[in-house]
């Protein structure tokens, strides 16, 4: 099967099994590896990516659902001389150890500030409350959330 979709700003031509995963396609045919596997069942947020701006948890989604579609991956946000002001956070809240989880929760943060540019803390912990992170750093992890949304607010954090 053919599907069309655009990735990170850029249209997409794939030829996958009817039955492949986004996730799979993202890794396994286009190379963008910072999307990870965790669980498989929906329930770590490992995987989680944009689709049309809403998030989507890519282990278990066909690739044939996004024909047409707009989906962001972690790779989509910036870059390493131009970070996304949430990359920027988490590098200055050292928000993450080993960082397995970070692609997931940052798709997740943009999700959260690109609709509520001005979240509470309990706005921030519901956001995120779908992801697991045996590091410990959940508090860095708000930090630097809130840190984003106070810089793309554009006041100081």
């Amino acid at each position: 099967m053919t599907v069309a979709f655009t990735v990170n700003g850029a249209v997409q031509s794939v030829d996958a099994p009817e039955s492949a995963t986004l996730l799979e396609v993202l890794r396994n045919h286009l190379g963008l590896r910072g999307t990870r596997y965790g669980c498989g069942l929906e329930q770590c947020g490992c995987c989680m990516v944009l689709v049309d701006g809403e998030t989507s948890y890519a282990c278990t989604r066909e690739v044939g659902t996004v024909a047409g579609r707009a989906v962001t991956t972690i790779e989509g946000l910036g870059t390493v001389e131009a970070p996304h002001p949430l990359q920027r956070a988490f590098l200055d809240e050292q928000a993450g150890q080993c960082g397995y989880c970070l692609s997931g929760i940052l798709i997740s943060a943009k999700a959260l500030l690109d609709r509520t540019p001005d979240p509470s803390r309990a706005e921030v912990i519901a956001a995120l409350d779908k992801h697991l992170c045996r590091c410990g750093a959940h508090q860095r992890i708000i930090r630097a959330v809130e840190r984003a949304a106070a810089t793309l607010r554009g006041s100081a954090a």
